[in-house]
């Protein structure tokens, strides 16, 4: 469908501009690897997501990470620009939707996914909601509507397309349905305002939408799907290479952190997220986090092959997967101490 080429562009964009730079950027302090004695890299470049507290940010703030340090860069609202950075070397991690990685490996960017970082469960899920009044109320009545999600070629991208795709709409119907980018934190007054007929809300920003009244879900992933992984972090291949170590304390802090928000009571959760968010002076709004219920992520972050291939048929009917998916050279559970001892 046309609404994909951007991203697809992107991707390829992201291999050119990895063979100009060479993947530069803090992954060179170590180069030679560990077998050659050489000093890995301890200080991890970063993006954030304004008025959130990501699973690094948290795994920081409670020691898991030991000697290795995050350097905040500024913050994103799009996974796959998030992860595209990290191909070309910007910053030196990022996450986002399983079938984001997905594509840019396919355009040959030299990445590998080391952790899940969230997921959807009872508690935690992406919903597509409308006002209350709206007429929308199955698949059929999307059919010439906009919905508003945060980036194009993502995790709303595949849910609402697989969602239109098991309610019986056929290829050219689901192409009537417009997607339109809003970022998350104007999502619930874009609907509100009429500029969209429906938006895909998670998290906090769906809790604080819903507490304001006046909206309704049509559906949501977690319906769909049940209990699944959304997404993981990814490094560059020759960074993981070099820094093997590092790669194992970030990677084995994050499923740290994971666990800590599972088995830790929600009002102690909460507190810590405040207590980060005040502290680091980014100016930013801490109200949304009352409304903090899980971590949505599996068990320790660990990555299953059904992760990627759970997106299979919208990968293909988008163009960005030809044959058969081969989730094992996607990613790899080496490091994550909670899985691999």
């Amino acid at each position: 469908m046309k609404r994909h080429l951007t991203i697809m562009s992107a991707a390829a964009a992201v291999v050119i501009a990895m063979t100009v730079s060479g993947c530069g950027g803090s992954a060179e302090a170590g180069a030679g690897g560990a077998a050659a004695g050489a000093t890995e890299v301890k200080e991890l470049r970063y993006q954030g997501w304004a008025n959130t507290v990501t699973l690094p940010e948290l795994a920081q703030d409670l020691g898991y990470l030991g000697d290795v340090k995050l350097n905040w860069v500024g913050n994103t609202i799009s996974g796959p620009q998030d992860i595209q950075s990290a191909a070309t070397g910007q910053t030196d991690f990022g996450g986002a939707f399983a079938g984001a990685v997905v594509k840019l490996v396919e355009a040959g960017a030299p990445v590998k996914a080391v952790i899940n970082y969230y997921g959807e469960d009872e508690k935690t899920f992406n919903g597509f909601y409308v006002k209350e009044d709206s007429p929308i109320r199955t698949a059929r009545d999307f059919i010439g509507k906009k919905i508003a999600v945060n980036t194009l070629g993502a995790h709303a991208d595949a849910v609402i397309n697989t969602y239109l795709q098991k309610n019986g709409l056929s290829a050219e119907e689901i192409k009537q349905v417009q997607l339109v980018v809003v970022p998350p934190n104007d999502t619930e007054e874009a609907i509100r305002r009429g500029q969209v007929d429906a938006g895909s809300l998670g998290g906090v920003l769906q809790d604080k939408a819903i507490a304001n009244g006046g909206l309704r879900s049509v559906f949501s992933d977690a319906e769909l799907f049940g209990t699944f992984a959304g997404g993981p972090y990814v490094l560059r291949t020759d960074f993981i290479a070099k820094n093997p170590n590092t790669t194992r304390t970030f990677t084995t802090g994050v499923a740290k952190a994971i666990e800590w928000e599972r088995t830790t009571p929600r009002e102690e959760v909460i507190a810590r997220f405040t207590k980060i968010l005040q502290e680091r002076g980014r100016n930013e709004n801490p109200a949304a986090l009352q409304y903090w219920k899980s971590v949505g992520v599996p068990a320790k972050g660990e990555i299953k092959d059904e992760d990627f291939t759970r997106w299979g048929k919208w990968l293909k009917d988008t163009g960005i997967v030809k044959g058969e998916l081969d989730p094992k050279k996607l990613y790899t559970n080496e490091f994550n101490g909670l899985v691999n001892g």
